[in-house]
């Protein structure tokens, strides 16, 4: 009988060993990488019956099965080990990626690593900026930098107030208190509320317990509540304007509840 096949962290070891060189002083050898390396830290997938690595030097080790990369300028920081197994760092994998993937695969990478607690904006964004000029940094840093920033209230309200007049809705209310919280624009007369967040990586527990909190009270007082990101507002404005505008014809047809006041 033959031997039976190796699957999960047995075929990525066995294909590291297969292309091992024994890492020299200060270097490393075969490590898992690319598509392969996020598949082990749960931020992609691996492409289909092909392993990727990547060596230390420009040796022509391979295999059946095997995408070799030889990157001699790969260094200490950009490796480490996971399950036993050497691979790229969650940064320098999400480096590799975004080469590869589009905005949407980017973004969700990146959620997938604040998820598993792998990298956080803040310490993505500094480990970049170490990185600038390498392939598939400034791709990576733009990402980060557009969903994170924020604007000041002042830039929101600028940005957003010319879309409800676009529409032909009333003036809203600004930083007004309705059911306990402050919210961003209220329009009494309708019955609505247009909450904006300022990040949309990693909120506190906290923070996203009281966005739930906020949202429910509103609900149960009958109050509609849309949530835009900063970025929506400065980006996306015909998505705002199409989810508002559409909001805004329903409820104008139906009277609205009054607001709790503080």
């Amino acid at each position: 009988m033959g031997r039976p096949a190796l699957t999960g962290y047995g075929r990525w070891m066995a294909a590291v060993l297969a292309c091992g060189e024994g890492p020299a002083p200060g270097r490393y050898g075969a490590v898992l990488s690319h598509s392969s390396a996020a598949a082990l830290w749960r931020i992609g997938f691996e492409e289909r019956e092909v392993i990727e690595l990547s060596l230390p030097s420009l040796s022509d080790r391979s295999g059946p099965g095997l995408r070799v990369h030889r990157r001699p300028s790969l260094g200490k920081r950009d490796v480490t080990s996971r399950h036993g197994i050497p691979v790229t760092t969650p940064v320098q994998t999400l480096i590799d990626m975004s080469l590869r993937l589009d905005r949407r695969g980017v973004e969700q990478a990146i959620n997938e690593a604040d998820k598993y607690d792998l990298v956080h904006p803040p310490g993505l964004r500094r480990a970049l900026e170490a990185r600038a000029g390498e392939p598939g940094v400034g791709r990576l840093r733009w990402t980060v930098d557009r969903r994170t920033f924020r604007l000041t209230r002042e830039e929101l309200e600028r940005l957003f107030l010319p879309i409800p007049r676009q529409l032909g809705m009333p003036v809203p209310l600004t930083r007004q208190i309705v059911n306990g919280f402050e919210v961003d624009f209220h329009w009494p007369d309708l019955g609505l509320v247009v909450e904006t967040d300022g990040l949309r990586y990693h909120r506190t527990p906290a923070e996203q317990a009281r966005d739930r909190l906020r949202d429910q009270t509103h609900t149960a007082a009958g109050i509609a509540n849309l949530r835009f990101t900063h970025e929506q507002v400065k980006y996306e404005r015909d998505h705002v304007r199409r989810i508002l505008g559409a909001t805004f014809a329903r409820l104008r047809r139906a009277p609205a509840p009054e607001a709790a006041a503080a």
